[in-house]
């Protein structure tokens, strides 16, 4: 096992925290790490791809379990559709192994870099949510260690309440070591795509609630610096699985040749240095000029043919695109509202920023329903995702402003995500949550960790 002392980070660049990475390859490695946390007085949280947003995968002056060496298939059935593989391997992996085979992830973030293990332990959504669920409804089986060296095995039926603990539980209770999933069968490399422009932030999200039905993903951006009637103005892309036979090109559209997003602008320009000339707009004015120009180039309704790859994963069109955020990096807000008080929450918080001048520079929405995980962030509603830039200047009034929206947000009877949310605080998870949750789950934990080493920056900070 490889043993470093290293500062590590944030998706965002925002958070930091020193920490002794290990790199464990078994589940023995795991178990290694967990004696040695024990012996030298230390707390222990895994690390996928570093992909989150706050401090989920952070654990200052502790131990760092970084997942990505293990990342092997051990078991890929192309009749059933059947996965199995170690918590090392992204999404990227995932598509690439299946894809050509006529099977897709049934449940994918906006980035493809995520592993397996990461999309487990923060139960992801995606586009789908409202049909599919999150990625943890499509579990069959998972293998984990516990702190106590114990190896379980755990199914919907089998140690069900680790089950649905583990999975949504921010690697708290135990680390995985293999996950079993079904894909989802298609039958094109290509996706139908509707494209139209909605008005208001009403208009949103009746666009979500009335299309979800008719569609297999629907997804919303939305203009964060718009105000007076064109408050939560945006774009809709909704899009449909081809059936059986419509696609008369199968062959080459299944190619991962043709779903891999290309590198290079035109052929030409490297992708990879487009942070540097999106940097000089991120800012108040330049972001208001970006948004207004794609709202008005997004007025004409059309339709079109998408891979599956360039629909799912926009958050990987432009390499490195995070750092355009400048040296303060950037945080993302995510809440979660009941479709019948999300117009009045969201309205609430987005003239709040406007009014802080600390306005979302980029906004999705999606649609919602529950599920039965121990630690839900799910409503039957929507969801509104929210990117912040942060600055030394702003940072102390972006936190203040925040807790603002934890308040409008409880008030309204939503819930948060904590792959996303870095200011949230215990009383605010203990009440959206509820006593009996957070008792719960502190019994299971007790329970597979008995001595408390599973801990990271973000456990301490929302269950203290």
């Amino acid at each position: 096992m490889q043993n470093t002392f290293t500062q590590l980070e944030n998706f965002g660049h925002s958070l930091h925290a020193p920490a002794y990475l290990i790199q464990p390859k078994t589940a023995d490695e795991i178990y290694s790490a967990f004696k040695l946390a024990k012996k030298l007085g230390l707390n222990v949280t895994a690390r996928g791809a570093g992909r989150s947003y706050n401090d989920a995968a952070l654990n200052g002056g502790g131990i760092v379990l970084d997942m990505s060496a293990m990342d092997q298939f051990i078991k890929w059935d192309q009749a059933t559709g059947q996965v199995r593989c170690e918590p090392g391997v992204t999404l990227e992996q995932l598509w690439q192994k299946v894809e050509p085979h006529g099977w897709w992830p049934p449940v994918v973030s906006g980035t493809m870099k995520t592993t397996l293990g990461g999309c487990l332990a923060a139960n992801i959504h995606g586009k789908n949510n409202f049909k599919m669920g999150t990625i943890g409804e499509h579990v069959i089986e998972f293998t984990a260690v516990l702190p106590t060296g114990a190896e379980i095995i755990c199914t919907p039926k089998k140690n069900a309440d680790l089950f649905f603990a583990m999975i949504g539980g921010y690697g708290m209770l135990g680390i995985f070591t293999s996950i079993t999933l079904q894909m989802k069968r298609i039958h094109s490399g290509l996706l139908t795509v509707d494209a139209f422009p909605v008005q208001n932030l009403r208009g949103q999200l009746s666009s979500l609630q009335d299309g979800a039905p008719n569609y297999d993903y629907i997804v919303g951006w939305l203009d964060g610096l718009a105000g007076g009637s064109s408050l939560g103005r945006g774009q809709i892309h909704a899009a449909r699985y081809l059936h059986e036979g419509e696609d008369k090109n199968l062959r080459e559209t299944m190619k991962i040749a043709n779903q891999i997003l290309p590198a290079r602008i035109f052929g030409v320009f490297p992708k990879s240095l487009l942070y540097y000339f999106m940097s000089p707009f991120l800012n108040n004015f330049g972001t208001w000029g970006i948004n207004t120009a794609k709202y008005i180039a997004s007025l004409r309704k059309h339709t079109f043919q998408q891979p599956h790859a360039a629909f799912h994963f926009l958050l990987d069109y432009v390499p490195n695109w995070e750092l355009s955020y400048g040296r303060g990096g950037l945080i993302q807000y995510q809440s979660f509202l009941p479709k019948e008080t999300a117009e009045t929450a969201w309205t609430e918080m987005l003239k709040l920023s406007h009014k802080n001048r600390l306005p979302s520079y980029l906004g999705v929405t999606k649609r919602h329903r529950p599920d039965k995980f121990l630690l839900t962030h799910a409503v039957d509603g929507f969801s509104l995702a929210m990117d912040f830039k942060v600055t030394d200047a702003s940072r102390a009034k972006l936190r203040a402003m925040l807790y603002d929206f934890d308040k409008i947000v409880l008030a309204n009877g939503g819930r948060f995500y904590f792959a996303k949310n870095s200011e949230t605080t215990a009383e605010t998870a203990l009440a959206f949550y509820g006593k009996e949750t957070v008792a719960k789950y502190k019994k299971l934990k007790k329970r597979c960790d008995p001595n408390g080493l599973l801990e990271s920056d973000l456990y301490r900070r929302i269950f203290g």
